[in-house]
């Protein structure tokens, strides 16, 4: 008995104390969730790192609130980024930016509204310094448009020796290990199924890459020269022969202001504020001389906690974002069923006046798509509806996008990939190499179709190439009708 009271005691201990664990972790986050009001000092500059993903909206996160380092989701909200310059240019509190482009790990779409914003920023008269260790092309990008450009002066340096693509082919892995893909495609530049089945690029692939690699770099290095005002042919020059390898380099290429440590580049923000370098120590001295930066999370809180004025006539911006999936999808993917209950409701709401679709997708699955296409034809029957496109909008991301009154694109955006294909294994091989064997009873001669343990037959590919061939013509047909083009038109450009 005696045992068993202290076992008894032990279990109720634990559950106490779990339960006041429980409760403390919840009360920090119940706290973190209610986001205390952020005050903008007066003098203040605003600090952007891209130092993170940049996503087109970052999703409410109670942990990004907590005092612990790391428990924030990762991310950059694009909006937020692009909210905080805009409200930095009219707010009088803010005298200037102060950007770590750093690594910039963003699409360039992405990266181009960024940058314009930041250019409209400058219309204030407000200043501009950049400082980063390191700049990669994509960060250049950014920074390029800094009143004042500056990096390590030792270890630091820019990346610029132009863009590159390069695939990764598994198919010979595939054979090793005794797995053969069954590929039914339409489309000669259906080209993501390719490196389940070649060891290099084939023709149509090669030229679609050449393409929009080279319309990309051609839109990077005409934007840096207007920043920078190096001609463009002596970007190019820079980048083919790498001239840019030591910091000095950049100097003397014009590229950066110059080289300084950071806390060279603090005491230039601080003389840009007016702030006197102090003469003497102390705690006191150090308050008058700090410089009250201001993050983009925390600005974009005091900025969303202003009371807004809403309109009765509203556009509506439906997010979507990351690869579409059938159902309700999650923070990272695009749920058909979801989306396409948003543009409902956007709809049938009488205070939207239009809709604008965001999207950054390579696409997914087509039933998803169709039905989201579905709802935005009935939208546009009561009200405007635009497509905006961000870093991607391919494929299924097309489709989205076809449907709607008006379609905008950047000069980087990658869209198109008008095809479909459909990827299936056969695991016989494998299953030999491993010693299983399977045995099928079946009613039917084609109840086994998408059996994985045997290769399929003729008929059964002609089967499944009449889908894909059909959902192909269902596709360009759409898209034909949207674009108000002939089937001869859509063809060609499919």
């Amino acid at each position: 008995m005696r045992f068993l009271r202290n076992v008894l005691a032990t279990l109720v201990g634990l559950i106490v104390f779990f339960g006041l664990v429980f409760a403390i972790f919840a009360g920090i986050i119940a706290s973190a969730a209610q986001k205390p009001e952020v005050e903008v000092k007066e003098n203040s500059v605003l600090r952007i790192k891209l130092n993170k993903p940049i996503v087109e909206r970052d999703p409410e996160d109670p942990f990004s609130q907590l005092p612990f380092p790391g428990m924030d989701n990762g991310v950059l909200g694009l909006l937020d980024v692009r909210g905080a310059i805009k409200a930095a240019k009219e707010d009088e509190n803010i005298q200037g930016i102060y950007l770590d482009a750093s690594i910039s790990p963003g699409g360039f779409a992405s990266l181009e509204e960024i940058r314009n914003d930041l250019i409209d920023f400058k219309e204030s008269g407000k200043f501009i310094v950049s400082y980063s260790d390191f700049l990669t092309e994509r960060a250049y990008y950014v920074a390029s448009v800094a009143d004042e450009l500056y990096i390590h002066p030792d270890w630091g340096g820019v990346e610029f020796n132009g863009f590159l693509v390069e695939t990764v082919f598994i198919k010979e892995t595939l054979d090793k290990l005794g797995l053969k893909p069954e590929i039914f495609r339409v489309g000669d530049f259906k080209s993501a199924i390719e490196p389940l089945t070649r060891t290099s690029m084939s023709d149509s692939s090669r030229a679609q890459t050449v393409s929009f690699l080279n319309s990309l770099y051609d839109t990077y290095l005409d934007r840096v020269s207007t920043s920078t005002s190096i001609a463009e042919n002596q970007l190019r020059s820079l980048a083919d022969s790498m001239k840019i390898q030591e910091p000095q380099d950049a100097v003397d290429a014009n590229m950066v202001t110059g080289l300084r440590y950071p806390d060279e580049v603090l005491d230039l923000i601080r003389e840009k504020l007016g702030i006197a370098e102090a003469e003497e120590e102390g705690e006191e001295s150090k308050k008058k001389n700090d410089i009250n930066f201001i993050s983009v999370g925390k600005y974009s809180q005091a900025v969303n906690a202003k009371d807004p004025d809403y309109s009765r006539n509203r556009v509506a911006v439906i997010v979507a974002s990351g690869n579409i999936v059938d159902g309700e999808g999650d923070a990272n993917s695009i749920g058909g069923d979801k989306f396409a209950k948003e543009i409902r409701k956007a709809r049938e709401d009488d205070n939207v006046k239009a809709i604008v679709i965001r999207i950054n997708s390579g696409g997914g699955s087509a039933l998803a798509s169709d039905k989201m296409w579905r709802e935005i034809q009935l939208a546009k029957q009561e009200k405007p509806v635009i497509a905006s496109m961000s870093d991607v909008a391919a494929s299924g991301g097309y489709y989205m996008a076809m449907g709607c009154d008006t379609i905008v694109a950047h000069p980087n955006t990658i869209t198109g990939s008008i095809g479909i294909f459909g990827a299936f294994f056969n695991v016989e091989g494998m299953l030999d190499k491993i010693g299983v064997d399977t045995e099928v009873v079946q009613t039917g001669e084609f109840a086994d179709i998408f059996t994985p343990s045997k290769p399929m037959s003729e008929a059964e590919r002609r089967i499944i190439q009449t889908g894909i061939e059909q959902g192909y013509e269902t596709f360009t047909s759409k898209a034909a009708e949207g674009r108000n083009m002939s089937g001869e038109e859509r063809k060609k450009v499919a």
